[in-house]
């Protein structure tokens, strides 16, 4: 990376990327409350995790202007972790995660993400967008009257206030005025310290306190393994969002080893795990940020609003941060695929919704985009398999049928070119012309060898000629058909 590559995203929109970080860190104190909450343990985890993942995220990271952060995917998943063992358990899985995603940097699996079809994404997409309206509707229920006014309020001024300037991004001056018009007229509403003890130290450095030895990695490798994994792959898709969002390209697999190393360094501190927050990241880009300022900035503000600030942080209303993360919500969802539903193949269709309900009813973002991938593989071999077809052609004096094959032969194709051939014909010679297919996996080896031996078991000779130099070179390696004893191999083959 040259000078003026790093400098253009460190300095290349100082104003926007600092003030975006102060709204990011802002909305960030009481997620990562929130998130601690779910694991089970202090709330000084979960921040000086945010503080610690976001700054080192600014610098290692392959994806500038994108928040990584102590997040609830995470979270989830260290729950029996810290019930059954205990707090420094935590961190020693929280190094070994990171230390797994570096790994994943190194060899290169952030390129994984060219096999997820833009019907995943939507439904990724549109699945968080309904997870983060979901985490708002607990501050909405059971309070009082004033505090959907004061939601209100802060919606029309996000909303409203750009059609005025867009000097001050608009979340931060409605959680600003939303607190001013709290404070002046006394309301009792839910506050920003009412769900948790702010820290008023530095983290400091420290061991995991765990025995080093093969009963704590087995205690700690499950879930290391599954935090490394989701972590990841919410991270990897978040910020193939933000690549969409600002028209920029981002590294991989520099993304992969940066969440790593973030990770095994939050674990010193006594941090949990954390990835990359698609809501945060949403804020910070529609706040304005898009450089690596905007990260590092949010992460100081954090430590600054909680260590120095604590006192005026604890007072801001939850109704202003509610505001902020609804119009994340709104922002976050794909319009555009429902209106699409009708019009967008529907195969397409039935990929992006199955996404988005398993997400939302298993709350894990991994097992939704998971099974998204996997149906698209699944539509698209079914699509390429009907792509196929054989023609034959006899000779004019009866004694040669040639087979001309088209398309695609592999696992979803097999059956349909086996189903092709007329083996009780009686014919001296058979020609199977591949010319125009490729020959991909092992099942089609397997149907070409079947169709060669039920020839040749029927008396003709069999000529295959036009493989290409792929489709050759598995053949050659895999099939049977010429070596010796092959015809009596033919009802087990």
């Amino acid at each position: 990376m040259n000078l003026e590559t790093l400098r253009h995203e460190w300095f290349g929109n100082v104003r926007g990327d600092l003030l975006s970080g102060l709204v990011v860190a802002l909305a960030l104190i009481p997620e990562a409350i929130a998130f601690s909450i779910i694991a089970g343990v202090d709330p000084k985890i979960g921040l000086y995790a945010s503080f610690s993942i976001a700054v080192l995220i600014a610098f290692v990271g392959g994806r500038p202007g994108m928040i990584s952060a102590a997040t609830a995917a995470t979270a989830v998943l260290m729950i029996t972790l810290v019930r059954d063992h205990g707090l420094q358990y935590l961190l020693a899985a929280t190094v070994l995660a990171g230390l797994l995603q570096i790994a994943a940097g190194v060899l290169r699996l952030g390129n994984a993400m060219q096999f997820v079809s833009r019907s995943v994404m939507t439904g990724f997409v549109n699945a968080l967008a309904i997870l983060i309206f979901m985490a708002q509707v607990p501050e909405l229920i059971g309070v009082p009257a004033m505090t959907y006014v004061m939601v209100a309020l802060g919606l029309a001024i996000i909303y409203l206030f750009p059609r005025l300037t867009t000097a001050i991004p608009s979340p931060l001056l409605a959680i600003l005025v939303v607190t001013a018009i709290s404070l002046a007229f006394g309301m009792d509403l839910r506050v920003v310290g009412d769900m948790g003890e702010l820290p008023s130290e530095l983290p400091i450095f420290l061991l995991p306190d765990v025995p080093l030895n093969l009963d704590t990695l087995l205690i700690i490798l499950p879930y290391s393994a599954g935090v490394a994994a989701v972590g990841l792959l919410e991270s990897l898709m978040t910020a193939q969002i933000v690549d969409d969002l600002t028209d920029t390209g981002s590294d991989k697999n520099r993304e992969c080893v940066g969440q790593g190393i973030a990770n095994t360094v939050t674990g010193f501190f006594g941090g949990m795990a954390g990835c990359a927050m698609i809501g945060q990241s949403m804020i910070n880009v529609k706040s304005g940020g898009r450089g690596r300022l905007s990260t590092f900035a949010a992460g100081i503000f954090l430590l600054f609003l909680i260590l120095v600030l604590g006192d005026f942080v604890a007072i801001i209303p939850m109704a202003a941060l509610v505001a902020v993360m609804i119009m994340v919500s709104i922002g976050t969802f794909s319009w555009s695929s429902i209106i699409g539903l009708r019009s967008n193949p529907r195969r397409s269709s039935v990929v992006m919704l199955a996404t988005v309900v398993t997400v939302v009813w298993t709350h894990n973002l991994a097992i939704g985009v998971i099974i998204g991938v996997m149906l698209s593989g699944v539509f698209f071999a079914w699509k390429v398999a009907q792509i196929f077809r054989v023609t034959s052609t006899l000779s004019e004096d009866g004694l040669i049928r040639t087979y001309r094959v088209e398309g695609q032969v592999f696992f979803a194709s097999s059956d349909r070119f086996a189903s092709a051939f007329d083996f009780k014909e009686a014919v001296e010679q058979v020609v199977i012309d591949v010319t125009a297919a490729h020959i991909w996996d092992l099942s089609g080896v397997a149907a070409l060898d079947r169709a060669v031996l039920k020839f040749r078991r029927e008396g003709a000779e069999v000529e295959l000629k036009g493989l290409n130099e792929a489709s050759a070179t598995i053949v050659d390696r895999l099939a049977v058909h010429d070596k010796p004893g092959a015809l009596d191999q033919l009802s087990a083959h």
